[in-house]
């Protein structure tokens, strides 16, 4: 796929406050959008990166809207767009993050599930310095 995205790295940091994910929605579309996604595929990237920093704002940072969330975006050699979510919540168990049943019907609970459908990477780990890491990774597909 050629990519009009740079191969810099994009750096994006917002506050943990839901009004500002509109900020991140729309600057995760372009970006997936000038990486060469289609307007469908760029729309479930930008559906997995809201479900992660909602869950960021949820678990990691129990409603706080007063911390910050990190998002760094590159376009690699490797042919696949990535994106790397940071928080400073609490260091936890990447093994405990599981959504809920899927036969469970009711509203929430689906973001886990979502961001696993929609990307071809998921890796969740401690960051650097304290906090949580999300790596998704979404690789581009020829027409």
């Amino acid at each position: 796929m050629n990519s009009g995205l740079p191969r810099e790295v994009i750096h994006l940091s917002v506050p943990s406050d839901p009004a500002c994910l509109s900020v991140v929605r729309a600057a995760v579309d372009r970006i997936a959008r000038l990486a060469g996604f289609s307007e469908e595929e760029a729309g479930r990237i930008v559906l997995a990166v809201d479900e992660a920093c909602t869950n960021v704002i949820r678990h990691q940072y129990e409603g706080r809207h007063d911390r910050r969330i990190d998002i760094t975006a590159q376009s690699g050699e490797d042919e696949r767009l990535e994106f790397v979510l940071r928080d400073y919540g609490p260091v936890r168990d990447p093994g405990l993050f599981r959504g809920r049943d899927l036969a469970d019907v009711r509203p929430g609970g689906l973001g886990i599930h979502i961001i696993r459908e929609v990307m071809d990477e998921v890796e969740y780990g401690p960051g650097p310095g304290g906090g949580m890491q999300l790596r998704l990774c979404k690789r581009f597909r020829p027409d």
